[in-house]
């Protein structure tokens, strides 16, 4: 399906890849509900849009808000066609022993319920178009652990399945499910989180990174082309790879690359 004139939902558009999503939608025609908890960083993505966006100020973990979304955009855009569950945080930097159960439940609350509760929102309307689609972000760390990021890297393996998961169910209808996992992309997620990140670590990190809006166009071409997987990012595309074929060599890997960085 052709994103233009589609009205098309986006979490975490405030910043990041959510704000290159939006760009990249808006200059191919699309009307874009931009979806973020910050106000702030809305505004400022709808100025960088030259205004064409519709904002929602909205805590994706907040059920009642997000069940009251559809209908919120459908009245200030028209019904909507194509969900895009960008919106995710990270974990603080440190090792499962060290991380406290309220900050696990935090990610998962973030990175696998907001997503599933906007899933469980916009799904019964999307079943009336002529067609729709669902994209999920992901990330590498879904199939390749990344020590530190243990809890992270759990709350993307559950959209994963998720994700793949309900494009099974939905084989049969008009809506189409993407995954996405990226790799080591150059946005601002460790701040967005609330997170501070040990030492440098992009500036220590030997992984070439993906620009943000090298990404956003990749989810979009998948979007049109109705692509059930992409990954973004010769990282993640190569540990997609060895993971499957060495998943211990896999987790070795990474560990010395990261290894330093723990505290």
């Amino acid at each position: 399906m052709k994103v233009q004139n589609k009205v098309v939902v986006v979490t975490g558009a405030g910043s990041g890849m959510g704000r290159q999503l939006t760009l990249e939608l808006i200059s191919r025609g699309a009307l874009v509900a931009a979806i973020d908890l910050r106000a702030e960083t809305l505004a400022e993505t709808k100025k960088l849009a030259g205004g064409k966006v519709e904002t929602f100020t909205v805590d994706i973990t907040d059920a009642i808000a997000v069940a009251a979304l559809p209908a919120q955009v459908t009245k200030k855009l028209g019904a909507p066609d194509i969900l895009i569950n960008n919106a995710g945080i990270i974990q603080p930097f440190v090792k499962i022993n060290d991380l406290t159960l309220e900050q696990a439940a935090r990610v998962m609350n973030v990175n696998f319920e907001g997503p599933l509760m906007m899933v469980k929102a916009f799904l019964p309307g999307f079943l009336t178009r002529p067609e729709a689609h669902i994209l999920n972000v992901s990330s590498m760390g879904a199939y390749a652990p990344v020590p530190g990021q243990s809890v992270y890297g759990a709350s993307k393996a559950a959209i994963k399945l998720l994700t793949e998961g309900l494009r099974s169910e939905l084989t049969d209808t008009n809506v189409g499910v993407t995954i996405v996992f990226p790799g080591a992309i150059n946005t601002n997620i460790a701040q967005n989180s609330g997170m501070a990140m040990p030492g440098d670590a992009a500036a220590d990190s030997k992984i070439k990174m993906t620009e943000a809006p090298v990404a956003a166009h990749q989810m979009i071409e998948a979007i049109e082309n109705n692509r059930p997987r992409i990954c973004i990012g010769s990282d993640a595309k190569m540990l997609d790879v060895i993971s499957r074929i060495n998943p211990v060599f896999a987790a070795k890997l990474i560990y010395k690359q990261m290894a330093s960085l723990l505290k």
